[in-house]
């Protein structure tokens, strides 16, 4: 009975009802309002169809060919205005599916990189797979509510169009229709409805951890070959497939109870109204027209009665689909931090430098304390250097630093956005030109392609564009850049846009003493206050002023750089 769930109804309005309130409501109402219009059009020219079949079968049972032409000709003319009218009303249905996709689309997409979500739901366990949710589970909602809300709409346009047809021929047909009709509801909601929910919400769930499993193999293909993972990776992905394999065959099984019962009531009405009329038109007391004519109704009104019975299997994947599209919508409007469930958070504000006030550092989890009690300032053109051993938490402060780890408590006062960058140990590679990799993630900046050559050389990629063919050459830069290209990259990017702080997390790890300094110099000279995580502190100790030196278990220690 799960369909008729307060609960379950809810949430599909919960992530309905915007599109028909904001901003697109005049277009969305307009097109629906055209729609309907269009399924009123159908309904009407077939009950006008269905009585010229009863007519010109009449005729012929009657040899009254002067009657029986006249009838063909009416239904020709009847199908020169329907066969538009069919195709216009899937045309108008499809297009509002797809503005409706589209503004839900960019609704999901505005949160999901909001406040940095998609960050956020990476150590979320409860929402998985959310590329999905938004490519795929989107296009479902929008097109699968049209489609039924339209269903249930022809229904009972239909019910009503031809149950006064079907009234006038024979009374004892819609008194056993309506009983035959809350018989077949019942009881595949009673036996089917639960289990194939269940089966339907787990199948979209394993499909979607199969396609991550092979997508991260792709995405990871050189790793995995240089350790020879293969055996690993495919007993992996094989063993995702399974689950989607073993649950799939459970669902086809129930599926298989719920065709033969669906394909047994549905034969049936071929035969029960020519049993049930059959009498009459046997007595001379109805024309075998009306007996047809009857036999189509019967199966319509039927039909629109039983929506639910022939619709069964697909409305319990899209109640599915509807739970997991509510449970993204609800995460994604939560604030950040939502995670620590009430315990503390690491207060951030903004301020013209960087400082940090009793900060205590937690894991994710809260589990173990990273860093106790810390206080310092990093006035600007005064580098700090953070070292320690493994696990002490380094990368970790530098999280917190941009805003990205929350759990603890104390405050940190950090510069605007703008003002303050991050550079990785592995730089990430957009999709696009070698321009754009240089302009990252600021595009806007329209920078002279001699300009941007000249940064090139500064961060001694002197050939680079050359060798790909120029600024605007598009290749898989991840792939065909080395690991220090990237970090020179990358640095390119921090002296275009000339951030005060820059926070670097191993980000010459791949690098040469010659370069690594360069590159600090470079970095210094744009003006910036770098604030590094290294393991090369002797090297690069003097481009700092201050060292934070972690123990582990909370322990710090802050002393001057050696100049």
């Amino acid at each position: 009975m799960k369909l008729f769930d307060t609960h379950l109804w809810y949430r599909f309005w919960s992530i309905a009802a915007p599109y028909w309130r904001h901003e697109e409501k005049w277009k969305a109402w307009a097109l629906l309002v055209l729609v309907v219009v269009l399924l009123l059009g159908q309904a009407h020219f077939a009950v006008l169809l269905n009585e010229q079949t009863g007519e010109f079968t009449s005729a012929l049972a009657a040899r009254q060919e002067e009657r029986f032409w006249a009838s063909i000709r009416t239904s020709l003319g009847l199908l020169v205005v329907m066969v538009p009218l069919y195709a216009f009303y899937y045309y108008t249905r499809d297009t509002l599916g797809i503005h409706w996709r589209r503004w839900l689309t960019d609704r999901f997409l505005a949160s999901y990189f909001a406040q940095r979500h998609y960050y956020e739901l990476n150590a979320n366990p409860a929402i998985d797979n959310p590329d999905q949710r938004i490519a795929e589970d989107i296009n479902t909602f929008t097109q699968r509510s049209l489609y039924y809300l339209l269903i249930f709409a022809g229904a009972a346009i239909q019910l009503v169009a031809f149950s006064a047809v079907l009234w006038s021929i024979s009374h004892g047909l819609v008194y056993f229709l309506v009983v035959y009709a809350i018989f077949g509801t019942v009881v595949t909601l009673a036996v089917f409805g639960k289990p194939l929910m269940g089966l339907n919400f787990a199948q979209l769930k394993r499909e979607a951890d199969f396609r991550f499993a092979l997508m991260r193999i792709r995405e990871n293909a050189e790793p995995i070959a240089f350790y020879r993972g293969e055996t690993q990776e495919s007993q992996q992905a094989r063993q995702r497939f399974a689950a989607a394999f073993e649950n799939f065959t459970r669902l086809i099984r129930k599926q298989l109870h719920l065709n033969l019962f669906q394909y047994a009531y549905s034969s049936l009405t071929i035969i029960l109204p020519s049993a049930i009329v059959a009498s009459a038109v046997l007595a001379g007391e109805l024309e075998v027209g009306k007996a047809v004519q009857a036999g189509g109704a019967f199966a319509i009104v039927l039909s629109a009665i039983s929506v639910i019975v022939e619709n069964f299997e697909g409305l319990s994947r899209f109640a599915a689909g509807i739970d997991r599209l509510n449970t993204f919508s609800r995460v994604l409007a939560l604030p950040p931090g939502y995670r620590t469930h009430g315990q503390g958070l690491i207060e951030t504000i903004e301020a013209p430098e960087l400082q940090l006030e009793r900060v205590n550092l937690l894991t994710p989890g809260g589990e173990r304390i990273l860093i106790e009690d810390l206080t310092l300032a990093v006035p600007a053109g005064q580098g700090l250097m953070i070292t320690g051993t493994s696990g002490a938490g380094k990368s970790s402060l530098l999280r917190a630093l941009a805003g990205l780890w929350y759990r603890g408590s104390g405050r940190i006062l950090a510069p605007p956005e703008r003002e303050v960058m991050y550079l990785p140990q592995q730089p990430y590679m957009i999709l696009g030109t070698l321009r754009s990799q240089l302009l990252y993630p600021h595009p806007e900046q329209a920078l002279p392609d001699i300009e941007l050559m000249r940064l090139l050389e500064r961060v001694r990629l002197p050939d680079l564009a050359e060798r790909f063919g120029g600024l605007d050459a598009e290749r898989d830069w991840e792939k065909v850049l080395s690991i220090g290209e990237q970090q020179r990259l990358a640095f390119a990017r921090a002296l275009i846009a000339r951030p005060r702080y820059v926070m670097l997390d191993e980000a010459t790890s791949a690098l040469d003493v010659a370069n690594e300094e360069h590159l600090y110099r470079e970095l210094i000279a744009a003006g910036a206050t770098p604030v590094s995580v290294t393991h090369h502190a002797a090297l690069l100790e003097h481009f700092h002023r201050q060292v934070l030196e972690l123990s582990g278990e909370g322990a710090w220690r802050l002393r001057p750089a050696a100049q």
